[in-house]
């Protein structure tokens, strides 16, 4: 088992790569909370592919990597591993990414029984027809119940007027048409590919003991080692945006607005970029920042902007969104806000400032095992290593930040998704 020391935060890490090549991490915390979440690197993006030791293109339909997270929980005995760990006091759950899958349980207290509970659905698939079925109508709901939710109606606008072919613009949970094309057969088939040790990470925070914590693993370990190749097919992304703004109504209180800027640089530190997106929000659009007093005090905004860098394997961009009666107005500010920030410097006292909040705010995400052991799984899947947060916090310089700003608050790439209210 490998000991890794982070002094910065004065927490040991332990990582140890299993015989039939699954990677277990494990944080050990000062608290009674037991976490644990188990990923496979699949989600809505990968129904294009070559099965190992096969030679045709696999497609399988648009939902089915969280189709099957629904089904892993029913058993062959008939009984439901979720109820099961629900009536053990465990809070479990399971969602879907675009870019992977994970599993996932809390407790204080039960957690052997929970484990067995945990590693054993993730590893025993059970699909019939019938249970398949019953699903269908479940999965349906959630789709209609997603399409009616405006937050998400304008976010899945943006991805499809900003990208042509990427598979980001695909709905996570497929559409009603696609679910109707899946069945045991293609369940079987993307659990059998995807769901292979050395496609999966494990990650373990709160009270344990490393020693004890990866063997209770190890002994309730059966999937063998996974031989031949998967490879992953995705479609070719042109740097040239669809359309400029797309627009929808529905019943809401108050228009939302997504601003998006598509990022063709996939060569660049992504970190520095998550860091540099986060602090132009801060410094740009924040409390404390022009932007947000006028348009406040104006009455134009009722909340700060949300402003992040949303990136994965083969895709990356920036998003801003906020609430406002004024949607044409408050882009026009933002973009005008953008602009100025990119024509000047960064005024120093802002960047260190900055700089330290989120340094701060990182550390202090440490408190929390469920927090750090999902960040640490989704960050693993995106090809990024959370501890390298550190050095780059370190590392980074108002040039960096003034750099990436420029780069990827390109207006050329930009789009506008609106939800406007049905009045």
């Amino acid at each position: 088992m490998q000991e890794l020391y982070y002094e910065k935060l004065d927490q040991k890490v332990y990582k140890e790569k299993l015989d039939n090549g699954l990677e277990v991490v494990i944080v050990p915390m000062n608290t009674n909370n037991k976490f644990a979440v188990w990923g496979a690197n699949v989600g809505s993006v990968d129904n294009k592919f070559i099965a190992p030791g096969e030679n045709d293109i696999t497609v399988l339909p648009d939902g089915i990597a969280h189709y099957l997270e629904h089904k892993l929980f029913e058993q062959e005995s008939g009984r439901n591993s979720l109820d099961t760990l629900t009536a053990l006091g465990i809070d479990a759950n399971a969602y879907t990414s675009n870019d992977h899958t994970a599993y996932l349980f809390g407790c204080t207290d039960n957690y052997e029984e929970a484990l067995d509970e945990f590693m054993d659905y993730v590893q025993h698939p059970y699909f019939t027809e019938e249970n398949i079925e019953k699903e269908r109508g479940i999965i349906g709901q959630e789709i209609t119940m997603y399409d009616d939710e405006p937050e998400w109606a304008v976010y899945i606008n943006a991805m499809k007027i900003m990208y042509h072919a990427n598979e980001i613009r695909i709905d996570e949970a497929g559409t009603i048409e696609t679910i109707k094309e899946i069945d045991k057969e293609k369940l079987y088939k993307l659990y059998n590919s995807f769901y292979t040790p050395d496609n999966m990470y494990m990650v373990l925070a709160g009270n344990f003991n490393p020693e004890e914590a990866i063997l209770d693993v190890k002994k309730r370990m059966v999937m063998p080692k996974h031989e031949g190749e998967l490879k992953r097919i995705y479609n070719e992304e042109p740097k040239e945006i669809v359309q400029k703004q797309i627009e929808k109504s529905m019943d809401i209180s108050m228009p939302i607005v997504f601003i998006g800027y598509k990022d063709n640089d996939r060569t660049g530190n992504t970190i520095y970029k998550d860091i540099a997106v986060d602090m132009v929000g801060d410094i740009y659009f924040g409390l404390g920042s022009d932007f947000y007093r006028e348009m406040y005090e104006s009455g134009k905004i009722p909340s700060v902007p949300g402003v992040t860098y949303e990136f994965s394997k083969t895709y990356g961009h920036v998003m801003i969104q906020v609430k406002t009666p004024f949607p044409e107005e408050v882009i026009s500010k933002i973009q005008e806000t953008i602009e100025k920030a990119k024509a000047e410097e960064i005024p120093d006292e802002d960047f260190i400032r900055y700089k330290r909040k989120m340094y701060g705010e990182f550390i202090r995400a440490f408190d929390n095992p469920d927090a750090v052991a999902t960040e640490i799984l989704s960050d693993y899947f995106k090809n990024v290593d959370i501890f390298d947060y550190l050095d780059a916090f370190e590392k980074i310089t108002k040039k960096d930040v003034e750099n990436i700003l420029k780069e990827v608050f390109n207006e050329e790439y930009r789009v506008v998704s609106i939800i406007n209210t049905n009045e």
